[in-house]
């Protein structure tokens, strides 16, 4: 046995023993990161050490400091745990070690990735035809989309931005609702444009933005123009008016841009695709499928309905390159990386159509079951209409559900998140992992309500 074997022995025992752990482990970390500093720290090493020992040290060193997202009560963000297909699909990709730019240089895991963006594609009723990339999470998945887009609508308006740059081009406005994701904004600074420049929308008490107020938006002076829409208000869940929306931005010559990070996937649903209705009809979408898929970090998805506007804005040059089509690194800002797509083939592959849709529909019905639980307690106020995988909730100050929040961090048994919401401090959980079960609602609930009464 070599040492690579070694390793990947220590590692795969390691990896089990933690899995066994995660029903009973406290869900939010048991250390920070200054003891975590500690734990790694030190001078570097002047001598080689065993790769099988320090892999064994790591996962010692560590187990503190880690958070149970792979468990049934972790509702943090939004962040699923990983199906065991794309976990072990996950392990042969860092093994295979293959850098998944070049359907030529590295055909099955590109095949694998291409296939994975068609079953997607076709799931989520979006067109065959659209170019997928894969990127690291929502918030690439956003720029990527992004930056084709401001790309294609300054090329509509007869501005080359490859030739020449952005000094002296047409004014470009972004509009975006008043609920979008932080990444969103985060995406136009990377692309140069600057909070003050957006044209915010207004939207309804679930996050949606409204059809009147994105219309008057629109009445302004012509030019480059991209709306950004939304799949899944990271607090209430809520999904824009797409049918309302989309035609409306379409006709002043907008470029409609639906970050679905966790919501795209309502598509796959019969029981929920009707939350995405008209959302077809956009030009491009971002989603991350380390969310509702559940597959590892880290695997995002941007996607462009026009192939031919992400080769515009990504294709590179270097003559040593070998095109073939429409490659990886067509369609993202990448060029070398890991096969990130791979992961996401496993977990389509394993769970088929049917398993997709029963898994989105799990995880809503589990949303349901825990706003169904925490309103059965004195005091907890559902904040939101749970029409997805969210719930929002508070108690009657600002002080008590900002403590209420520390507390349940603090006892273990599970994990939610803080949130602000119409200026009043709330708590959010987000039902993300195919892990959870009804028990796991009860247990959180439970906790909870002691956690309240104490």
């Amino acid at each position: 046995m070599d040492d690579r074997e070694r390793a990947l022995d220590a590692a795969h025992d390691l990896a089990t023993r933690f899995l066994h752990t995660l029903d009973e482990r406290p869900v939010w970390p048991r250390a920070d990161i200054d003891e975590m500093l500690t734990a790694f720290g030190g001078p570097l090493p002047e001598s080689e050490t065993d790769a099988a020992a320090v892999v064994v040290e790591m996962a010692e060193r560590a187990d503190h400091g880690l958070v149970a997202i792979a468990g049934g009560r972790f509702f943090g963000f939004v962040i699923g745990a990983t199906h065991p297909a794309a976990l072990a699909a996950d392990w042969l990709v860092s093994a295979w070690d293959q850098n998944s730019g070049s359907s030529l240089l590295t055909p099955a895991t590109v095949a694998m990735e291409r296939v994975a963006g068609q079953w997607m594609l076709e799931l989520l009723a979006l067109p065959a035809s659209a170019s997928v990339g894969f990127v690291t999470g929502g918030q690439l998945a956003n720029f990527t989309c992004l930056a084709a887009a401001r790309n294609a609508v300054y090329a509509r308006a007869g501005w080359d931005i490859a030739a020449r740059g952005l000094r002296g081009a047409p004014a470009l406005r972004l509009v975006v609702g008043a609920d979008r994701h932080g990444s969103v904004d985060r995406a136009a600074r990377f692309l140069g444009i600057g909070r003050d420049e957006m044209l915010i929308v207004g939207s309804d008490d679930q996050g949606r933005m409204r059809p009147e107020e994105l219309e008057e938006a629109l009445s302004g002076d012509g030019g480059p123009l991209i709306v950004c829409m939304q799949a899944g208000e990271v607090h209430t869940g809520a999904f824009d008016d797409f049918a309302a929306l989309i035609p409306l931005a379409h006709e002043h010559g907008a470029w409609v841009h639906v970050d679905g990070a966790f919501g795209l996937w309502a598509a796959a649903s019969p029981v929920l695709r009707r939350l995405t209705t008209g959302m077809a009809d956009a030009d491009s979408w971002a989603t991350d499928a380390h969310k509702t898929l559940n597959v590892p970090y880290d695997c995002g998805m941007a996607i462009v309905r026009e192939p031919a506007d992400s080769i515009a804005m990504f294709r590179t040059g270097g003559d040593y390159l070998i095109y073939s089509g429409l490659d990886p690194w067509d369609t993202t800002p990448e060029l070398s990386r890991r096969a990130r797509g791979v992961p996401a083939w496993a977990a389509l592959r394993a769970l088929g159509r049917a398993g997709v849709a029963a898994l989105i529909e799990r995880l809503h019905e589990n949303a349901l079951l825990f706003a169904d639980g925490l309103s059965s307690i004195d005091e907890i106020e559902i904040l939101n209409d749970v029409d997805y995988t969210q719930v929002m909730f508070r108690l009657a100050s600002d002080e008590r559900t900002r403590q209420l929040g520390a507390a349940i961090l603090s006892e273990g048994t599970a994990a939610v998140t803080g949130a602000e919401w119409r200026g009043r401090a709330a708590l959010r959980c987000s039902m993300s992992s195919w892990v959870t079960t009804a028990s796991d609602i009860d247990r959180t609930v439970d906790a909870i309500r002691g956690l309240v009464r104490s």
